[in-house]
């Protein structure tokens, strides 16, 4: 059996920040198990290649989960903190559409410094964990292949969001084997797909346009995309966060007034709407209108047309786990300690990055949440 000071199960963003700050910071002997050959599989394939590794505004507002949690691991360890301790290393991120920061070449470039602050951390590759167990005084951890023993366990398996590259459940089943409750998984940053009656949005595939967004008391801004399937797009991806059934709002043309840019107009509707013919001409004849000169419309088509600024539906679904970008649900955070990340119910057992049930916006706000997470937990172990 192996022994180590502190097993980290998982080397995706979570686990390598926190083997990274306990290598810098600490003579604890670390090792991570990682179910797949490589750690970083998730940073490797985000945001195209190029990672979009947090956001310009990083506040709980964007975040699902207990605000008093998120706030205090993005105090402990902040956007700057991260920035500045990537820039330290040699990595200056971009910024994209004044909000995103993106690795500048690949996300090769950020999972080589976290493996570099991490290197004097074991790795042990393919291994798959089959049980957390404890005795008095430590946690027996057994894989497909070995057994490891650890004073510390922390808990960085991440969702099920990408079966594809190893994601399971283990995290819940080890939560619940220690008595927590946990929020089962369900697929979010998702796109929706479509009741029969708003079938018209898959005539428009590959059409993309900005959009305003309303689901419960969020507002969301960001491009809508058109698919075969349904809808999805930056702003349809946040909204399904917080979507569960019901109806969202979508406003097609947001900061302009439609009313007010046909009024007196003798042009066309589809022209004074401004947006890509195809779609102009689709929900014109979705909401009934037919294409004509704007001094034409009655007062009954007038309302019609106001559709364009709040039209409602109720989605039927999304399009699941394996279009999901991250998992929705997990540990409970009441039953979490926020100054350390580690159980209420288990001495040295700590759960950090989207096993926990936080998830953020799209926009590098749940890597921000597991780096920062991550940073919490190494800190409490080393406090002791």
């Amino acid at each position: 059996m192996k022994r180590f000071d502190v097993l980290i199960l998982g080397g995706g963003a979570s686990g390598l920040m926190c083997a990274a700050r306990l290598n810098q910071h600490s003579d604890l002997q670390v090792a991570l198990i990682e179910g797949n050959t490589k750690v970083g599989v998730k940073l490797k394939v985000s945001g195209g290649g190029k990672c979009n590794i947090t956001n310009v505004d990083v506040r709980p507002i964007h975040f699902l989960g207990d605000a008093e949690l998120v706030q205090s691991a993005l105090k402990h360890f902040s956007k700057e903190d991260l920035l500045g301790l990537l820039e330290k290393h040699g990595l200056r991120p971009i910024v994209r559409k004044e909000r995103y920061y993106f690795c500048p070449k690949s996300s090769d470039e950020i999972i080589t410094i976290l493996k570099q602050l991490s290197a004097k951390s074991k790795v042990f590759y393919d291994e798959k964990i089959i049980s957390v167990t404890k005795d008095d005084s430590d946690y027996k951890i057994k894989t497909d292949r070995a057994l490891y023993q650890s004073a510390q366990v922390v808990v960085a398996t991440g969702g099920i969001s990408f079966v594809t590259l190893g994601a399971t459940d283990i995290g819940l089943r080890v939560a619940k084997e220690f008595g927590h409750e946990v929020t089962p998984f369900t697929p979010a940053l998702v796109g929706l797909t479509l009741q029969p009656e708003q079938f018209w949005m898959k005539s428009l595939s590959g059409i993309s346009l900005p959009t305003r967004i309303r689901v419960g008391d969020r507002k969301i801004e960001e491009d809508t995309l058109f698919a075969h399937r349904g809808i999805s797009g930056p702003a349809i991806l946040s909204a399904s966060l917080y979507w569960h059934k019901g109806t969202i709002a979508i406003d097609f043309l947001p900061g302009q007034d439609i009313l007010k840019r046909c009024r007196g107009q003798k042009k066309q509707i589809s022209s004074m709407m401004n947006l890509p013919k195809r779609f102009s001409k689709a929900f014109l004849e979705h909401i009934g209108i037919i294409d004509k000169p704007c001094d034409r419309l009655s007062a009954d088509e007038l309302e019609r047309l106001s559709q364009l600024h709040d039209y409602r539906f109720a989605p039927s679904g999304t399009f699941g786990f394996s279009k999901a970008e991250v998992s929705r649900g997990g540990v409970q955070s009441d039953e979490i300690d926020a100054k350390t990340m580690q159980s209420k119910k288990a001495e040295g057992l700590s759960f950090i990055g989207e096993v926990v049930d936080v998830t953020g916006e799209l926009g590098g706000y749940n890597f921000q949440w597991a780096f920062s997470s991550a940073v919490v937990a190494a800190d409490g172990i080393m406090r002791g």
